[in-house]
């Protein structure tokens, strides 16, 4: 679940196509010669040089780089509960990955077999950086130059948990003890709602109400209701006999005081709460849950910060010269077992704070939230502003479609408040195609096109985020065309060929993201949600493909 952590990253690598960080884009060094044998996959003419530059030039082998023309991919999940982590091997003959080594103006193409001991195990791959495509029908890519990688991903909850297809379910609703139920009335006053998680297995969820409820209102009965996800994953089995239980979080309404413009300010945080006792449940889309119990107080916490909103807003025309401030958000969030490996899924809210569109004044406050989970959990702060363009495609038009990128970070809630919360990193500056500015909307007829970027003016990156979208014909949504895993060390990418749909609308995001324990390279999916973690991005304006 990366999308999250804004949906939530380190040794560097060099590589043909790919610049060193610190100078120019195309500062880079002679091509590998690559391997002798495989598929070559023909890419766009070119000579070994972009823009007049040896595409190598400047960059050196890592020292620590293992020798030998082996490269083993694994993937496991680690499925983490009170108890410990339980780590299952996971087959990949079923979604084999392919390496792809860039030789020349071309990528050679190599495919594994299975290893004896597990994972797929790659030969003949020369020593520096390639591409490994994490899926043969996929398109995610993880540039790296090392000879080990792990696939894997974390998941909360019990590994022989059983699993549905089902992201909501209706639920018969009998709780008592509410806090006086507050209606929403705007983003600055939420009003009260209810939240719905477990300790035991991967839930996280709204519950719905479909009815109004009255004002003042301290007890709920009603089958008018649905539990919906929101951890992005579908809603598990529970089993009584193991002990599957679930908490009911209720959200109230707290006052902050008031906007610059004397509007009314308040957030939402947990007031009271309960945990049921453990029962069978399994989502089938027609059943109801049962949600019951008598709500109780619970220890409640406060802190204080201070959001120095206009460091974001001044970044605005670096995420995009058209981008426009969206919503500023700040949360508290629980951190299910700890965070000894870092915040690992997503179990709900203790505390949310959303500000008008373009708010852009110092915010300094004192907040409190409860928090009913065990001791032994963390806490997580996260704060994100959003940033967004009104584009319309190369050659204008009146339809527009919508780009959003964002500036944010998530930490120890002790961490994040101890001073000004502002960004720990900034988007990278000048981003390009081809050697034109991304921000130039326009056709892009290079098949194997060349994405370059600078370093943020703000941060040390371990990693970049490279997100091509594509815009499915008579939609103004964009689904997420391909992925590309980057080395903090580096400033440039080329698109293998076929990655861009032809006659297809596009465009680019490039994420900066710093976090100190975030090993791209080696192990891109796990150490991706440990904290500290902030990102922030640049966008394209829309190019379209012949």
């Amino acid at each position: 679940m990366h999308l999250r952590r804004f949906s939530f990253l380190l040794a560097p690598a060099c590589v043909a196509w790919i610049g060193c960080a610190g100078g120019e884009p195309g500062n880079s060094p002679e091509l590998n010669e690559g391997p002798s044998s495989g598929t070559v996959i023909p890419g766009a003419s070119g000579d070994g040089t972009w823009m007049g530059e040896a595409l190598m030039a400047g960059c050196e082998t890592d020292g620590g780089t293992p020798t030998g023309d082996t490269v083993l991919v694994t993937s496991s999940t680690h499925y983490h509960t009170a108890v410990g982590v339980v780590v299952r091997p996971n087959d990949l003959s079923a979604r084999q990955p392919e390496i792809l080594v860039p030789n020349g103006a071309t990528f050679t193409r190599l495919t594994g077999s299975a290893a004896p001991d597990g994972g797929w195990r790659f030969t003949g791959v020369p020593s520096g950086a390639y591409y490994l495509k994490t899926s043969s029908t996929g398109a995610t890519y993880i540039v790296t130059d090392e000879r080990q990688v792990e696939l894997g991903s974390n998941l909360l909850g019990r590994a022989d948990a059983g699993s549905t297809s089902y992201y909501d379910t209706p639920a018969q609703v009998n709780l008592s003890g509410l806090s006086p139920w507050q209606p929403y009335r705007s983003v600055t006053q939420p009003g009260s709602s209810l939240q719905v998680v477990s300790g035991q297995v991967n839930l996280a969820a709204s519950l719905m109400l479909e009815s109004p409820v009255t004002t003042g209102q301290t007890s709920l009965v009603t089958s008018e209701a649905r539990l919906s996800a929101v951890s992005g994953y579908a809603l598990p089995v529970l089993d009584g006999d193991v002990g599957d239980r679930l908490y009911v979080n209720q959200l109230g309404e707290m006052d902050a005081g008031t906007l610059p413009d004397g509007g009314v300010l308040a957030y939402s945080a947990v007031v009271r709460g309960v945990q049921m006792s453990a029962f069978d449940f399994t989502p089938n889309g027609t059943t109801p849950m049962p949600i019951t119990g008598v709500m109780q107080p619970v220890p409640m916490s406060e802190f204080t910060m201070e959001w120095r909103l206009p460091e974001y807003t001044a970044r605005a025309s670096e995420v995009h010269p058209q981008a426009t401030a969206g919503t500023p958000t700040f949360s508290v969030v629980p951190a299910v077992h700890g965070l000894t490996n870092g915040w690992i899924g997503y179990s709900g809210e203790l505390l949310n704070l959303r500000l008008p569109s373009g708010s852009s004044s110092t915010l300094s406050r004192r907040l409190k939230y409860g928090n009913p989970f065990p001791t032994t959990w963390g806490v997580v702060g996260t704060v994100r502003y959003s940033f967004r363009v009104m584009a319309t495609p190369p050659g204008g038009g009146t339809t527009q479609y919508l780009l959003q990128g964002g500036i944010g970070t998530y930490e120890r809630l002790d961490n994040l408040i101890a001073g000004p919360v502002l960004p720990r990193v900034t988007p990278p500056r000048g981003l390009s195609i081809d050697g034109i500015a991304a921000t130039v909307a326009r056709e892009v007829g290079s098949t194997s096109p060349v994405i370059a970027w600078l370093p943020p003016a703000v941060g040390s990156p371990s990693a970049y985020w490279v997100t091509l979208y594509r815009f499915p014909a008579g939609r103004t949504t964009a689904s997420v065309q391909a992925q590309f895993y980057v080395p903090g060390s580096v400033t440039q990418v080329r698109l293998p060929p076929g990655t861009l749909a032809p006659a297809s609308l596009h465009y680019l995001k490039v994420t900066a993201v710093d976090a100190p324990d975030y090993n791209v390279e080696r192990d891109p999916f796990i150490s991706s949600e440990r904290i500290p973690n902030s990102q922030a991005d640049a966008l394209s304006s829309l190019f379209t493909t012949p």
